[in-house]
């Protein structure tokens, strides 16, 4: 008898990987450059998962539609200057656990595995050979194709990737939105408590792991099945 096919999906900052310094040092020179006041780092990270032009303005609310495009823009050339500076993503390290979790999934064949992100398929694309980790997975959804977290359609769009059904998927991410997005699209929501957001934000997620290497374990419990 077939294996029914399994989907897990990740959000990559601030569950794969910590890229929380880049993000707010970038945040901070771009509105610098717009002549905006700083804001502290809890303000910035917890937009950390939107996309570029909806995490400006919700900072920002009062900014014109076009100046939320000049901050989006600018964010993303400090970035990219960041990155140079830093010696590439690869200076933001994997979470505890990461590569050892992924290696251990990475080995069923009825399991697949990919990545739903607020990041542009250019700064994935760096991520991913940065950390070596790009093999991994299956299907990449990016900020470039969808609206913004909570959306579903990054999620959507992953299920008719691989044929899975919702119901045999699940999404694990550090933030909210990642959380509001998995209920919308009918996945299992799998938080995590040392990303962006505080667990205390993630109160659509069905369980929190305290640590990567829960991860197979939870799966286990949930679909029945040894990994």
């Amino acid at each position: 008898m077939s294996q029914t096919l399994r989907l897990v999906m990740f959000d990559m900052d601030g569950t794969l990987i910590d890229s929380q310094d880049f993000i707010v040092e970038a945040m901070r020179r771009a509105f610098a450059q717009m002549g905006l006041p700083p804001l502290d780092r809890e303000q910035v990270l917890s937009i950390v998962g939107l996309s570029l032009e909806k995490a400006v303005a919700t900072l920002v609310p009062h900014l014109s539609p076009k100046e939320v495009r000049e901050g989006a823009e600018l964010y993303k050339q400090c970035f990219i200057t960041l990155r140079a500076e830093k010696g590439g993503e690869g200076a933001a390290p994997l979470y505890a656990g990461v590569r050892k979790t992924l290696d251990r999934l990475a080995k069923e064949d009825f399991l697949l595995m990919g990545v739903a992100t607020g990041k542009a398929r250019r700064g994935l694309d760096h991520a991913y050979a940065s950390h070596n980790i790009g093999s991994y997975f299956i299907t990449h959804q990016t900020a470039d194709d969808h609206p913004s977290k909570p959306h579903p359609s990054m999620l959507e769009t992953a299920l008719r990737e691989t044929g899975v059904d919702a119901v045999n998927a699940v999404m694990i991410g550090d933030t909210s939105f990642d959380m509001d997005m998995a209920k919308a699209a009918g996945f299992h929501a799998l938080g995590v408590d040392w990303g962006y957001h505080d667990r205390s934000r993630l109160t659509s997620a069905d369980h929190i792991l305290g640590q990567m290497d829960e991860l197979p374990d939870y799966l286990n419990g949930l679909w029945g099945t040894a990994l």
